[in-house]
């Protein structure tokens, strides 16, 4: 089975790749293709897989190419983790949208939008060629921002793209374990958008263990969304958001911190990976241990402003191992044989929630076969949970319709909508600002 990666020089691929080693059951992955506009990323990135696959006789197959089609051709999956810019275009989203007092992370708020309208194009560019090219292919999507990305690429393949992220898979993990339940014996019970969603029960042998974690103040704030939002919140809520809301419930208090910080998030991936990458190009550097000491520092600084923000302190050593190429590969696995599992991931919402149209990208759980993602019905979201749901959808939309149409109008409603812009004049700026320093915005007239 041929696995093509696009982006695949990009930092977190050995973390697929090592989840394929040691997988020796019939229909594994055979023959990895890594894909990229970088080659010299390319050839970094090839090397670390190269170590990790030391003493391996069975290990994938590793070639490297810069020509799109080729990677296409013959796929029988295609990972999608490309970043349109490069960190450099996520720092400079970061500092225009601060320069205007708003947040500029790269998934939320005005920095998502810049992010999606640089993304888009090329996300679709890429589905058309897939629908060409190899049409019986799957597409994993862990593209940012993923939601947004995932729902513009399903337009043309339909429900053969599925996003996926690690951010559900470890908030039900770290409900489950802190509660004394094994995470895979757990129901997780989780609606919402793609880092706009939250846990709303966790059942375990039918039984919702979340209103005994709710009840327990000294339970409650001890892992990381307990220390993030706090105790009374996580109460008044009645649910456990996911990490991102932090942006959302804590906004005023996340920009601060943000605009203090000595650099930026973009900024500083920039510059521990432009290390790692200056460090691969002798011949005599160990790859994995270069590569590994750089995740391990990137996992451990991981949203440390909102923590500091939060007084929450440092991540647990249990969340610095990642995740999304456990998802990956468990949505593989149930697809190419048919191993039927539960997993959280981002696909059309065909009436799941009611109050959104069938063809929105929705995140929650889904039963997964060889003929797809299959989402669970869920029960409705709160008013407060609707409204924030239904509004971010609303910019995503108009995101979609921008990067279609060109309409530098309509880009400048996309910001003025969302929550976290508070003014039109604002979202004028941040358009202005964006499409002076993004090449890939000219398309915005």
């Amino acid at each position: 089975m041929k696995l093509t990666i696009l982006g695949g020089g990009g930092f977190r691929v050995p973390l697929v790749y090592g989840a394929l080693l040691g997988d020796h059951a019939e229909g594994r992955v055979t023959h990895v293709v890594l894909h990229d506009v970088d080659a010299a990323r390319l050839t970094a990135v090839a090397r670390v897989l190269a170590e990790q696959a030391a003493g391996d006789p069975d290990a994938p197959e590793v070639s490297c190419t810069t020509d799109l089609d080729d990677a296409l051709r013959g796929a029988d999956f295609i990972f999608s983790a490309i970043r349109v810019g490069g960190l450099e275009g996520r720092a400079a989203d970061e500092r225009v949208a601060l320069a205007e007092g708003v947040l500029g992370q790269e998934t939320v708020g005005a920095g998502g939008i810049a992010y999606g309208l640089r993304t888009v194009p090329v996300a679709v560019d890429i589905a058309r060629r897939v629908a060409r090219l190899a049409p019986d292919a799957w597409v994993i999507n862990f593209t940012n921002p993923a939601g947004l990305v995932t729902e513009a690429m399903s337009r043309h393949l339909g429900d053969r793209v599925i996003g996926i992220c690690d951010s559900p898979v470890g908030l039900g993990r770290r409900i489950a374990t802190v509660l004394g339940a094994n995470p895979r014996e757990a129901w997780i019970d989780y609606v919402g958008l793609n880092h706009l969603g939250w846990v709303r029960g966790l059942r375990v042998a039918g039984r919702d263990e979340l209103p005994r974690l709710l009840a327990d103040p000294e339970l409650l704030g001890s892992f990381e969304e307990g220390k993030l939002f706090g105790v009374d919140w996580l109460q008044s809520l009645g649910a456990i958001p996911n990490e991102y809301l932090h942006y959302y419930y804590f906004n005023r208090e996340t920009v601060r911190a943000y605009q203090q910080a000595e650099k930026t998030r973009g900024a500083f991936l920039h510059d521990q990976q432009d290390r790692f990458y200056e460090e691969m190009k002798h011949p005599q550097a160990a790859a994995l241990t270069a590569w590994d000491r750089t995740r391990a520092e990137r996992e451990a600084t991981y949203m440390a402003e909102n923590r500091d923000a939060a007084g929450a302190g440092e991540r647990d050593a249990d969340d610095l191992s990642g995740g999304y190429e456990k998802v990956a590969l468990a949505l593989m696995r149930a697809i190419a044989r048919d191993e039927r599992t539960t997993l959280i991931l981002n696909v059309r919402n065909r009436g799941t929630l009611s109050v959104l149209d069938a063809d929105a990208v929705i995140e929650v759980p889904c039963l997964v076969d060889a003929n797809g993602a299959h989402p669970v019905a869920v029960a409705p979201l709160p008013g407060h949970a609707t409204g924030l749901v239904c509004s971010v959808k609303a910019v995503e939309r108009e995101v979609l319709s921008a990067a279609e149409s060109g309409a530098r109008t309509t880009a400048v409603k996309a910001f003025a909508l969302h929550p976290l812009v508070d003014s039109v004049n604002v979202a004028r700026r941040l358009v202005e600002g964006y499409t002076s320093v993004h090449p890939g915005l000219a398309y915005l007239k």
